[in-house]
C-alpha cells in the first residue's frame, strides 16, 4: 500500500499528516486555518488520496509557520507514500475553471523539487490569510515532496483562484501518481528519481 505517516514537532507547530495514495478522496483536515482546512480538502478530494492532516500553530503570531509547516510536512509524507516512483505515470497536468478564475497546473513526480508560480492574489489573500502565504506553502511541499510543480492562475476573486489551485494541483497529483500499468520500472531513463 502506498501510504505514509508523518509527525513534526518544534518549538513553532506540531503538525501529523497520514496519507494513502491508492484512497478514495476521504479527508479529515484540522489546521486552525478554517480556509486552509478547506483548500487541503479539495485537494485531497481531487487527487482521489485518503488525507489525514492535524496542525497546532502559534496562530497567535500569525499564520506563516503553520503554512509552511503543513506544506513541509505533506511534502514528506508525500515523497514517503511515492517511494521509489516504481510504476507511477510521472508527469501529469490538469486545468481547473471557477468562475472567473482559471488555474493550470503542470507536475513531475520525479523526486526534484522545484516550484514555478504565476499568480498572484491581493495582500489581504484569502480567508484571512495573506496572499503571499500560498506561493509559500506550495513551495515548502514541492521541495519537500521531490515535485516540480508549475502552477499558474489568473482571476479576479482571491477565492476563487486559490481554490482552482488547489483542486488543479489535485487532479494532476492523481493523474501523476496513477499506476500506469505498461510500466515495470522507474519513469526515467536513470533507471533511479
Amino acid at each position: 500500500m502506498r501510504s505514509s505517516e508523518v509527525l513534526r514537532e518544534t518549538k513553532e507547530t506540531a503538525v501529523s499528516v497520514s496519507i494513502v495514495l491508492d484512497g478514495t478522496g476521504q479527508c479529515s483536515v484540522e489546521t486552525g486555518l478554517p480556509f486552509l482546512d478547506h483548500m487541503l480538502t479539495a485537494c485531497g478530494r481531487h487527487a482521489g488520496i485518503d488525507l489525514t492532516i492535524r496542525a497546532e500553530g502559534d496562530l497567535s503570531v500569525d499564520c506563516h509557520h503553520t503554512m509552511e509547516d503543513v506544506g513541509i510536512v505533506f511534502g514528506t509524507a508525500l515523497r514517503q507514500a511515492i517511494g521509489d516512483g516504481r510504476g507511477i505515470t510521472r508527469f501529469a497536468d490538469a486545468a481547473v475553471p471557477m468562475d472567473e478564475s482559471l488555474a493550470q497546473v503542470a507536475l513531475d513526480c520525479g523526486g526534484r523539487g522545484y516550484l514555478v508560480f504565476e499568480g498572484e492574489f491581493s495582500p489581504a489573500g484569502a480567508g484571512g490569510i495573506p496572499g503571499d502565504l500560498f506561493e509559500h506553502f506550495f513551495y515548502s511541499l514541492c521541495v519537500n515532496a521531490g515535485i516540480t510543480a508549475h502552477i499558474m492562475a489568473k482571476g479576479k476573486n482571491d477565492h476563487h483562484k486559490c481554490e482552482a489551485i488547489f483542486k488543479a494541483f489535485g487532479r494532476a497529483l492523481r493523474a501523476a501518481l496513477a499506476v500506469d500499468p505498461a510500466a515495470s520500472g522507474v519513469p526515467s531513463t536513470k533507471g533511479t528519481f
